[in-house]
């Protein structure tokens, strides 16, 4: 079975938010409320318990392109659709504490609802702040990768109701070429700050969420360079047993004197 991802192109996105609409209505989520947040038009503000997609709107006070660089007063607005990034090694599943969230045959992960105990762990363990819980009932939610979509052969909901294609739904090794074909497209046209956001390269491993992205990662609320909470455990184990069998010798010395 070969292994999908989402590629998401900020460049073409229009802002519309019908990624987060068809996200909802597929999947069922409650609403976000009806308050203004002040942050341009965007009123869901970020990823949650019932927001699996979100479109962040960027507002930067430099040039959005080549053609408008000689502005007096540059202006750049930027969309993104945000989602869950379904790591490689998944913070959020290292640290469940019941199996509640698994490995799907499609290599993403996913949190099953009716075994979830809301402790939370998963919450503060995933780098990208992605999963959350609900104030209801406390379980912890967020993007199932369209699962049961992708069971009956679908594309999942956001992918197959953007308009402008910005989001581009296939495999994972057509993905990452399509988004290194696309940064050396927008470079040659002039965004030299245009680059694909991927964490293979770190402790999180490959992602099933590539991103193009124009500039610094941290504008987009991404970390620069994430890092997977498990793979410190086997120093901290390593620290513990060292500490443990100097206290152990400490003692033997302590008695034989």
């Amino acid at each position: 079975m070969s292994v999908s991802a989402f590629l998401t192109d900020p460049t073409l996105c229009i802002g519309c938010k019908a990624c987060e609409v068809a996200c909802k209505e597929w999947n069922g989520l409650p609403q976000d409320g009806l308050e203004w947040s002040g942050f341009s038009y965007d009123n869901t503000r970020r990823l949650g318990a019932s927001t699996w997609r979100h479109v962040l709107f960027l507002e930067q006070p430099r040039a959005l392109g080549p053609q408008i660089a000689a502005a007096e007063d540059p202006f750049r607005w930027v969309f993104l659709s945000d989602v869950c990034k379904h790591c490689e090694n998944a913070g959020c599943l290292d640290a469940c504490p019941t199996g509640a969230i698994v490995r799907t045959e499609f290599d993403s992960v996913f949190v099953q609802p009716d075994v979830c105990n809301g402790c939370g762990y998963c919450v503060v363990s995933c780098p990208f702040g992605v999963i959350d819980r609900r104030p209801d009932d406390g379980r912890a939610f967020k993007c199932t990768f369209c699962y049961d979509r992708q069971k009956a052969g679908l594309v999942p909901a956001c992918a197959k109701t953007c308009p402008t294609e910005s989001i581009k739904f296939g495999t994972i090794e057509e993905m990452e070429q399509r988004a290194e074909a696309r940064v050396a497209e927008l470079r040659e046209r002039g965004y030299s700050d245009a680059h694909a956001y991927n964490a293979a390269d770190t402790s999180v491993g490959r992602t099933h969420a590539l991103f193009i992205l124009l500039g610094e990662p941290e504008a987009y609320n991404f970390p620069p360079a994430p890092d997977a909470p498990a793979v410190h455990l086997r120093s901290a184990w390593t620290m513990a047993l060292v500490s443990a069998a100097v206290g152990f010798l400490i003692l033997c010395l302590a008695f034989l004197r």
